[in-house]
């Protein structure tokens, strides 16, 4: 066994006794940064890597904490919309501030039926790869057969006991991340002492289209505004603080990672099977990457998806006035789910994904910009009417990544 698969497994080991311990699975701040966590990681880690490096090139750490720079700017309008406008909407709310919400409600319900379709096609292509296949048809024939399981286990009310994986799924993650990270800084640091250490310069988009892909990669960071929706479980406070946690753990986590992936890049993203180019980049590794690869990307693809189809039939229910039930909700996403399959390749599913949730993030900042207002705190006003103009950008120019 090589040392970076060496490096690989036994940190993945030690890591994974740290995020499976008893004490921290019980504490409250963890388990409320676990949700955006999971959501931010599980969005993006497993396609960052190539997808940037395609269109960045050695750019892409640049690229990559500009991406988490972004999500920020709109995690800060959510957070202040927990803090501000939260107390308004349980008393009495204006007009306007009940219109914007209702109008982000909708736009987060369009969002996953996006993400659903975004995890589980994601979990279909790193499944398919146990046997080697990367036919487009067959991940959609494998993604539907997957969405509509879960749809029907939705209908008749089985999703809570499937979204308690994830808790697990993030700790598994988390736990080969830290693998990766061990076996990618030992490859380094073995490279550097033979002296075949360097960046290639990659192949990639210039000038504006580079821009337009990098601007439809929003969803690689999307994941923080749940912390928005646990009100049930945790104080505005608890939110606000774990929701910071989660961002700045997953800046981190990305921005390292992208940086020792980066003398892997190869240009171009295959003509088939991108989405699980990360397997073969990292292939030199050693042999324990794409089985360790693939198992946490089945279980934290699945979680995630659970999770969302499980949000968007609530929401579904409580935007209809409880007239459209959760499990008939579910069932819904599920079809919707297939048919984006279906009309959508996985680049095109990743930039539709990115504009529906920059048009709830939208909505959100110019929520938090109106109550700033009010407040009259003009540098907030200031601060998220620039976000609103930036997810403007976002919906009217990101082209998808693979074109």
């Amino acid at each position: 066994m090589t040392a970076t698969n060496i490096c690989l497994v036994l940190v993945a080991l030690l890591c994974t006794g740290i995020f499976f311990n008893p004490k921290l699975l019980k504490s409250q701040n963890w388990q409320a940064t676990v949700t955006p966590l999971a959501s931010i990681i599980g969005s993006g880690f497993l396609v960052a890597g190539p997808i940037l490096g395609h269109a960045a090139g050695e750019l892409a750490w640049v690229a990559m904490l500009g991406l988490c720079g972004a999500g920020y700017l709109f995690g800060a309008a959510i957070r202040h919309n927990i803090l501000h406008v939260e107390p308004e909407l349980a008393d009495k709310p204006r007009a306007s501030v009940q219109v914007l919400e209702r109008a982000s409600e909708l736009a987060l319900l369009l969002a996953y039926f996006v993400s659903v379709t975004y995890y589980l096609n994601l979990f279909a292509a790193f499944a398919l790869r146990i046997d080697d296949l990367t036919n487009p048809v067959w991940i959609k024939i494998a993604a539907t057969i997957v969405i509509g399981g879960i749809g029907l286990i939705g209908l008749r009310g089985g999703l809570d006991a499937l979204e308690r994986l994830e808790l697990g799924a993030v700790g598994l993650k988390l736990s080969v991340i830290g693998g990766l990270f061990a076996a990618l800084i030992a490859a380094t640091v073995i490279a550097l002492s033979a002296g075949d250490f360097g960046w290639h310069l990659t192949p990639h988009p210039r000038g504006f289209k580079e821009v337009e892909m990098l601007l439809g990669l929003v969803i690689l960071v999307q994941g923080f505004e749940t912390s928005r929706y646990l009100s049930g479980g945790y104080d505005p406070k608890t939110r606000v603080k774990t929701m910071r946690w989660a961002q700045w753990i997953s800046t981190a986590i990305y921005g390292l990672f992208i940086l020792l992936v980066t003398p892997y890049f190869t240009g171009r993203l295959p003509a088939e099977g991108g989405e699980t180019a990360i397997i073969d980049m990292l292939a030199p590794l050693g042999a324990a990457v794409a089985p360790m690869i693939i198992i946490v990307a089945l279980a934290s693809q699945f979680s995630a998806a659970v999770a969302d189809m499980n949000g968007a039939g609530g929401l579904m229910s409580e935007s209809t006035g409880h007239r459209v039930k959760v499990e008939l909700g579910n069932l819904i996403t599920a079809i919707a789910a297939i048919a984006i399959t279906w009309v959508a390749d996985i680049y095109q599913i990743i930039t539709y994904a990115s504009k529906v949730f920059v048009a709830y993030y939208a909505l959100q900042s110019l929520q938090a910009a109106l109550s700033a207002w009010r407040r009259k705190d003009y540098w907030l006003v200031a601060l998220f009417g620039f976000a609103v103009a930036l997810a403007l950008v976002v919906i009217i120019f990101a082209i998808p990544a693979g074109v």
